[in-house]
């Protein structure tokens, strides 16, 4: 196990026993990849767990551009893809719109330098994109030893496998991606899983849900999916004793089997196209959208498909948070609620400054969710109350979700003066400058 020490600056590695330290994540099998820690990394999109949920370690909860900063530092171009944080570096990929150039970047985790920049293509940028999405707008993926990233250039899908410093080691084209009704451009991002990084390609056009493996990038099996513009990643949870691949959209939730890609069960459900990615809690499974139409869904996932409730709300870019039977839900109307989840009963509703695009964090006990106009909210995982501890306002654009590892919270932000844009990531933490 990795102890990272903030005050001297270094990387201690330490051999300590396993019950010594929470086992966040581990059922969702990143105790399987030996150089990632589950208290210290955030590996992939929606961290350890897959789920938002962090490990119960102190969280700074206050912090400003001014408050609470180990470091920022300057993000060449744009995207919406969120960091991750493998061992002494943070990593992002971004994209420079007007030259057309799409990379990857990593930072020092201790000064915020960049320390390298890959240039994975060049040309080939749709035409149109929604103006709520980048050309970098899928997180990247990480074993610990890879990085593994997406991205839609020349009318398909390309997906990259590099080495921690930056080397390419494979690269392949998923297929085809060319939607005509809903030029909205490309957001799933990769998912690993065992000895496979998995990926969804869906659009008005042949879809499907595919699996490479790691090391050579050759092909394991692939699913044929509906020819439906949809844009949530796939996910996979220990629901119902076992591992299922979960994602929403085209009208369904859908469960698989993440090692072959076999159709478990299926539910009618949420909307055509969905963004968010869905969560779980015990056997329960929870999604939300999207558009045309709006409906948040609780499924039962034991394969019977039965559908325990559903509501009205509509949670179109952001995912969802379930913990300890209940879901919280940050709205597209800036209604922040509390459902219990067996039954869906409101447990209480707030209003507070929408829209958001950010997927919420649980760390340390407390849900951090930030709205697109910079303000990112903290309060308490608490069903009887809405519990307010902070507002902290970085930047005046977030779309991104933060990443909360080790004591210190990472975030992508942009402050938008007229024409005038730059993009910023921030490492706060207990130690920042006050």
């Amino acid at each position: 196990m990795r102890v990272f020490c903030l005050r001297c600056g270094l990387l201690i590695w330490l051999s300590l026993l396993a019950w010594n330290l929470p086992a966040v994540g581990q059922e969702r099998g990143i105790a399987e990849f030996p150089h990632l820690s589950a208290e210290l990394d955030w590996p992939w999109w929606r961290g350890p767990s897959r789920n938002g949920i962090a490990s119960a370690a102190p969280v700074p909860v206050r912090f400003s551009e001014s408050s609470g900063i180990v470091w920022k530092a300057s993000v060449p171009g744009r995207g919406h893809s969120s960091p991750i944080v493998v061992g002494d570096r943070v990593f992002l990929s971004t994209a420079d719109e007007r030259r057309q150039i799409q990379s990857v970047l990593a930072y020092d985790r201790q000064t915020g330098k960049e320390v390298w920049q890959s240039e994975i293509s060049r040309g080939g940028f749709p035409a149109r994109n929604h103006p709520k999405n980048t050309e970098a707008t899928p997180t990247i993926a990480s074993d610990g030893e890879h990085l593994f990233v997406t991205f839609f250039h020349h009318g398909q899908i390309q997906i990259t496998a590099l080495d921690r410093n930056g080397k390419t080691v494979w690269q392949k084209t998923a297929g085809p991606f060319d939607p005509r009704r809903y030029e909205y451009g490309y957001a799933p991002s990769p998912l690993i899983y065992r000895d496979w990084v998995i990926i969804a390609v869906e659009y008005d056009g042949p879809s499907f849900l595919m699996a490479l493996d790691c090391a050579d990038g050759r092909e394991a099996w692939r699913t044929s999916r509906p020819s439906n513009i949809t844009f949530s990643s796939p996910v996979v949870g220990k629901v119902a004793g076992k591992d299922q691949l979960l994602l929403s959209g085209s009208d369904q939730v859908v469960s698989y089997d993440p090692n072959t890609g076999k159709q478990l069960w299926a539910t009618a459900g949420t909307t055509a196209a969905t963004c968010g990615t869905l969560v779980w809690d015990g056997d329960i499974v929870i999604a939300s959208g999207g558009y045309p139409k709006a409906e948040t869904i609780a499924v039962n996932g034991d394969g019977r498909g039965q559908v325990l409730w559903k509501n009205n709300q509509q949670c179109y870019q952001q995912s969802l948070l379930a913990t300890q039977g209940y879901v919280y839900a940050f709205t597209d109307k800036g209604v922040l609620y509390c459902w219990r989840g067996t039954d869906g009963q409101e447990m209480w509703k707030q209003r507070l400054q929408g829209p958001a695009s950010a997927s919420p964090v649980l760390a340390g006990g407390h849900i951090y969710w930030a709205n697109e106009l910079g303000t990112l909210y903290v309060f308490k995982s608490n069903p009887k109350k809405f519990d307010l501890v902070a507002e902290n306002r970085i930047g005046n654009e977030a779309f991104a979700s933060p990443a909360i590892c080790g004591g210190q919270v990472f975030l992508r932000v942009a402050h938008r003066a007229g024409d005038k844009r730059d993009e910023m990531l921030y490492c706060f933490g207990q130690d920042g400058i006050h």
